[in-house]
């Protein structure tokens, strides 16, 4: 009798607990959501965090409780910033093996540019690169920190996991990131050339001009999840997460709510900036090339376009670099907003959703950067780089 009633107590008491929590829950979720107020401009600065790269084109973190920020630089290396200083020796440096067009100081889109690490790197010291091979060939490789040295990889240890070849030097994508699932995603450009001249955007036979989505865990190289979304489809390949892209430099996922922002480089007119929320199960289709953001492009059909949430013309810019929305401690006037950039005229704007989701965005500074990238370090804190070769921070102004 008396362990019943004790259990019955425990059971109410459990459920108070849940009654008593749930408006805080929702107004939390909410707040993740939407704001009704644009950032003000004013109240934030770009502070140096670090200065002397060689072209330099993404910064991120091993998320292993470190506090470490991992710097990019399209000739080869990847520097590690600990409280803002650099060190000594390069973590990996894989110049030897990337394109030389990469090595030179002209204007090139190959090299190395991308890193992603494992949703379980502080256990298995994994991470994976992508870069141009010598060939032009997109490559994506698995690599492992070195035994009881955190601060260098093993230039050994590294696998190629994926190969997709090139047919021109530009419109390689870049970026590689591991989803919320646990997944690998890779960005393909169309191809390159102009105007889509291999009709990759609309061809799922193809896996050029696509968002890929791969199981680096459960087979080598890769295996394909399950619930990808063309797996039962004979018209396009399985590894397919979402296509109808031209070039995709870069992307990111919201850390509160696994949403997924895509800014796609555009052609003559226009650049814009794509959504996926985190319960799609995959297979949008973002319209190139029968359309340039909004506008008809080349025509013709685009079964279940999705079009872009915000674009803009080339009379502000003429290459988007997409970056991340803000979840960091330091700015509370940027919670909830999404930062990103342009490359030609260092530009950066903030988008958000309001009460009715419905999108906005402010032109947020004027800088005289060359905008290469963004980054977010591990309590959410965001960066900007300068192709020429420094790294910025976001923080409140005085």
């Amino acid at each position: 009798m008396t362990t019943h009633v004790l259990t019955t107590m425990r059971i109410l008491g459990v459920i108070v607990v849940l009654l008593l929590c749930l408006p805080t829950i929702g107004q939390s979720d909410n707040s993740l959501i939407f704001r009704d107020s644009p950032p003000e401009a004013a109240t934030i600065q770009l502070t140096a965090a670090a200065v002397g790269f060689n072209r330099p084109i993404y910064a991120t973190h091993a998320g292993d409780g470190s506090g470490r920020l991992f710097v990019l630089e399209q000739s080869g290396k990847i520097w590690i910033l600990q409280d803002d200083q650099r060190t000594t020796v390069p973590f990996l440096d894989v110049s030897a093996l990337i394109s030389p067009t990469a090595l030179t100081q002209r204007y090139t889109e190959q090299g190395l540019l991308g890193l992603a690490f494992h949703p379980d790197y502080a256990s298995n010291g994994v991470f994976f690169i992508k870069y141009t091979d010598h060939g032009g060939t997109s490559v994506v490789a698995r690599y492992q920190v070195m035994p009881e040295q955190p601060q260098l990889a093993d230039p050994s240890s590294g696998q190629i996991i994926f190969r997709q070849n090139q047919p021109y030097t530009n419109h390689n994508g870049g970026h590689i990131d591991f989803g919320p699932d646990g997944y690998l995603y890779i960005a393909l450009g169309d191809g390159g050339s102009a105007n889509d001249p291999l009709g990759a955007g609309q061809n799922r036979q193809m896996l050029l001009g696509t968002i890929l989505r791969l199981d680096v865990d459960s087979a080598f190289p890769y295996a394909i999840p399950p619930d990808n979304p063309f797996t039962n489809d004979a018209s396009a390949l399985d590894e397919i997460w979402a296509y109808g892209l031209r070039n995709v430099w870069r992307f990111s996922f919201d850390r509160a709510t696994g949403d997924l922002y895509l800014a796609d480089v555009g052609q003559n007119q226009w650049e814009e900036l794509n959504f996926q929320p985190a319960d799609s199960r995959g297979g949008e289709n973002y319209g190139w090339n029968v359309y340039e953001a909004n506008t008809i492009f080349a025509g013709g059909s685009a079964p279940n376009h999705v079009a872009p949430f915000f674009a803009y013309n080339h009379s502000l810019g003429c290459s988007v670099t997409g970056g991340y929305l803000y979840r960091g401690n330091s700015i509370a006037d940027l919670q909830a907003a999404y930062l990103f950039g342009d490359y030609c005229t260092g530009r950066i704007w903030a988008a958000w959703r309001d009460s009715s989701l419905t999108w906005q965005t402010i032109e947020l500074m004027k800088t005289t950067m060359s905008i290469s990238s963004f980054g977010e370090d591990e309590v959410g804190e965001v960066y900007v780089i300068d192709y020429a070769g420094a790294l910025y921070r976001f923080e409140p102004r005085g």
